[in-house]
């Protein structure tokens, strides 16, 4: 089967059956390795990857349902203003340690800033409770949102 995706901002057809996870299509069909795998259930927030405005979790996104949406990865963060903030924060603020959960981490820290521009501890803490980071690095990960929040606001 056949799909016509938009995906950070490209149109790309894609030859997966449609209840293949996106994640595989990315990865496999596509070479954009950015998107990890971790859990294969949705549950750590590796795979993040936006669908419209939201959050999706790619490694449970069939990639049946995605026609006439909007896709953005990794790859495509530093399109806009908040994921370069973001990126610029994340590196000044040394957040990753291995590194594996970052991409997710990013993808929804970027929902985050786009919905709550100046967002409370408890604003962060709600919105990544569902991206594990095994190394802990989740105040350097906070420390870096409120960053880039505030390089957004001048």
């Amino acid at each position: 089967m056949s799909t016509q995706l938009q995906i950070n901002g490209r149109r790309v057809r894609v030859d997966s059956v449609a209840e293949t996870p996106l994640l595989w299509v990315l990865r496999d069909e596509l070479g954009m390795t950015g998107t990890k795998y971790g859990c294969g259930v949705g549950l750590c927030g590796a795979c993040t990857v936006h669908v419209g405005n939201d959050p999706a979790r790619a490694c449970i996104t069939p990639v049946g349902a995605l026609a006439r949406q909007q896709v953005r990865t990794i790859e495509g963060l530093g399109q806009d203003r908040i994921g370069r903030a973001l990126q610029a924060a994340w590196i000044a603020n040394d957040v990753p340690q291995c590194g594996y959960c970052q991409c997710g981490q990013l993808m929804s820290a970027a929902v985050l800033l786009r919905t709550t521009p100046m967002p409370s501890d408890k604003d962060i803490t709600e919105t990544m409770a569902g991206n594990i980071c095994r190394c802990g690095t989740y105040d350097r990960i906070r420390a870096a949102i409120h960053e880039a929040a505030r390089a957004l606001s001048v």
